[in-house]
């Protein structure tokens, strides 16, 4: 009976895994057809012949390389913002001593329960008024400003678990918060940064919403706005929209892949006790 569990279980991740999988094979396979072979019956995974064209056709009819360059450009400096506010009101609600600081954690907390699309409109408006429209400061700017509750609270679980003796003696050594935040509480914190930084990645590379509604300028479009320009009112370029979402895709693999492990290992010190 083990015998046959332990070859059972095997086959069903496998096929979990391919089952999983088939979304990926499919687009990539799209994109080496041309138009006509589709959407042909029987449909065949490995197209026969691979056509190439609709990746040169993308670097042609639309501004690719200006695109990569401001998603890079967004995406970095949300990241940065991201890890580095976050952390900072972390380190307020788990190090530091003060009145109602559990209380005021438990509201940030709350905030995860409002809907993007309750605030969408104030925020709006709130960046009107200051003049930002059509720039990316409503795209970076708000990562700079706390980073999240969701943030603060893996930043803060890794932070409680720092033992005490450890800032007290740097406090004795004549050290002030902000330099053991930066020298002791940071550098030991890679999983979490680590973990925040590929959901932050993930999230902020993948925004469709927020550079639609801020940027009007085709030249200051990202690549998921770009992605658009391939779906038509009355017909969609299914092998060039195939195309470029593999060029957009690759970006989060490779940095899922390269930091994996200290992203799961950041996840599990979310769950872990105060």
């Amino acid at each position: 009976m083990k015998r046959i569990k332990n070859n059972i279980i095997p086959i069903i991740l496998v096929s979990g895994a391919f089952i999983a999988l088939m979304p990926i094979l499919w687009m990539i396979s799209t994109s080496l057809k041309d138009s006509n072979s589709i959407f042909s019956f029987p449909l065949k995974i490995i197209p026969d012949p691979i056509h190439w064209e609709n990746y040169s056709t993308i670097w042609k009819s639309m501004p690719l390389v200006q695109y990569f360059k401001n998603s890079i450009l967004i995406t970095g400096l949300t990241i940065i913002g991201t890890v580095f506010s976050s952390a900072l009101v972390a380190y307020g609600f788990s190090i530091l001593e003060w009145k109602n600081r559990d209380k005021v954690f438990i509201f940030i907390i709350f905030t995860m329960m409002i809907p993007l699309q309750v605030i969408m409109v104030p925020v709006f408006v709130i960046f009107k008024q200051l003049g930002w429209l059509n720039t990316f400061k409503p795209l970076i700017v708000p990562a700079f400003l706390g980073g999240g509750a969701f943030n603060i609270f893996l930043f803060r679980q890794f932070f409680l678990n720092i033992p005490r003796e450890i800032i007290d003696a740097a406090k004795m050594d004549g050290l002030s918060h902000f330099q053991i935040f930066k020298e002791i509480a940071l550098p030991i914190s890679k999983p979490v940064i680590a973990t925040i930084s590929i959901l932050t990645f993930m999230f902020t590379w993948n925004d469709f919403m927020g550079p639609l509604i801020y940027l009007s300028d085709q030249i200051k479009g990202t690549l998921a706005l770009g992605i658009m320009m391939f779906v038509g009112q009355h017909q969609t370029e299914w092998g060039e929209l195939m195309a470029v979402s593999i060029l957009m895709m690759l970006p989060m693999l490779i940095v899922f892949f390269v930091f994996q492990k200290y992203f799961i290992r950041g996840l599990m010190i979310g769950g872990s006790k105060s």
